[in-house]
């Protein structure tokens, strides 16, 4: 797998991708992408649930022929918090994790599901040179999103706890160099 920058012209090539009905439901629509091109213009340096964004990443994941395939993106933090809504002196927190992280999100193209390209994705987000840094990743996922949850595991996340968080979301965890098992 392959990752080229997220351009307007990328943009342009996969917002079909979130027509799909399952994308709409956990993504959003076609803005959703559109506003991941925009995070990455952005300036370092913002406060977001706890954290500090150190900047920002959106792929788009290519295949052997060079044809969109999947989307990955992510912010690269100070550290990872875990986020349990606003409290009446701001955010609820619990320091998860103090090093460098990075939290994922990806989705594939919904005609190639099921192929590995969700796993193959991951694994070149984590590595690639500009995340090198990095320590730790995350990905925040749907406690009903099944097909997601193999995924991160298939690319050797582990789930951080099995209550799902105040916005249903189940925390996988996978630190730098942590090799996929065999199987």
């Amino acid at each position: 797998m392959r990752l080229r920058p997220l351009t307007e012209t990328g943009v342009r090539r996969i917002q079909h991708w979130f027509d799909h009905p399952e994308v709409q439901r956990r993504l959003g629509g076609r803005s959703w992408i559109r506003s991941q091109l925009q995070l990455t213009r952005e300036h370092p340096g913002t406060a977001f649930r706890g954290a500090v964004v150190l900047r920002c990443h959106a792929w788009i994941g290519l295949d052997q022929a060079g044809k969109p395939v999947a989307f990955v993106c992510g912010d690269v933090y100070d550290r990872w918090v875990r986020y349990h809504g606003e409290g009446p002196d701001g955010p609820l927190l619990t320091v998860a994790d103090p090093r460098r992280a990075m939290g994922l999100a990806h989705l594939v193209d919904p005609v190639r599901w099921r192929h590995g390209h969700g796993r193959a994705v991951l694994e070149a987000a984590l590595a690639h040179p500009a995340a090198r840094d990095v320590e730790t990743f995350f990905c925040g996922i749907d406690a009903d999103n099944h097909a997601s949850r193999i995924c991160a595991e298939s690319a050797g996340f582990t789930l951080t706890d099995p209550e799902p968080d105040h916005e249903e979301m189940l925390h996988y965890r996978r630190a730098r160099g942590r090799r996929r098992s065999a199987g």
